[in-house]
């Protein structure tokens, strides 16, 4: 029903889920009706608990981030979402906007730029890349696996210039296919540079009467 009114309306439909397993479920069912007709994205929840000393997994924050990329420009389709997940706070639609780019073959690359770039969009600085949101730097090569993409890149530089983009398997490291673009969305939901962190430790203080010097 939801893939039929989906097919029929010039608008988004927002698919709301008792809860992940409802969501996964109706998710599936939506992309098996719908046959294609009209573009699914799914907003799934975090699975972690308020204070968890870990994170949510990479996969997780990716298809997140994927969505919140999408959703700006998305006129019609549908966003499966669970019940608990839509009541979360979410940084503005400027922010994943404004921390994504895009690279392409001839364009310039400046390793030590763009190495703090991934570094502040919160990439993780790595010797072989593994899994989303990290990077690693050798020589004129640089591979970075971008959150929202299903592999990651490998980018050969001339000079500072893009002479090569490459997509390729993380566990072989054997290239896949070569492409002439490749967009790279920031690795977490709220920014972690300075100014967001001296945010964040603002409102921490403001809102937990604790001793700092105790808590970790």
């Amino acid at each position: 029903m939801t893939a039929r009114l989906a097919a029929d309306c010039d608008h988004l439909v927002v698919y709301v889920a008792t809860d992940t397993e409802a969501a996964f479920h109706a998710l599936g069912e939506i992309r098996f009706f719908g046959s294609g007709a009209v573009p699914v994205l799914t907003f799934p929840d975090w699975e972690t608990l308020p204070y968890d000393h870990f994170s949510a997994h990479q996969d997780i924050v990716s298809e997140r981030l994927e969505t919140l990329y999408e959703l700006p420009g998305m006129r019609r389709g549908v966003l499966v979402v669970p019940v608990t997940t839509l009541l979360q706070r979410l940084a503005p639609p400027s922010f994943v906007q404004s921390q994504s780019l895009v690279v392409a073959l001839g364009q310039t690359f400046d390793i030590a730029t763009e190495r703090q770039r991934l570094a502040s969009a919160g990439y993780r600085a790595v010797d072989t890349v593994s899994e989303r949101g990290e990077f690693a730097v050798r020589g004129s090569l640089v591979d970075i696996y971008p959150m929202g993409g299903t592999s990651p890149v490998r980018i050969d530089l001339f000079d500072d210039e893009i002479d090569s983009l490459r997509l390729f398997d993380a566990d072989s490291q054997r290239t896949l296919r070569e492409t002439e673009s490749v967009r790279i969305l920031p690795a977490r939901e709220m920014p972690i540079d300075e100014p967001g962190i001296a945010r964040f430790r603002a409102a921490w203080h403001h809102t937990f009467d604790a001793d700092i010097r105790r808590c970790h």
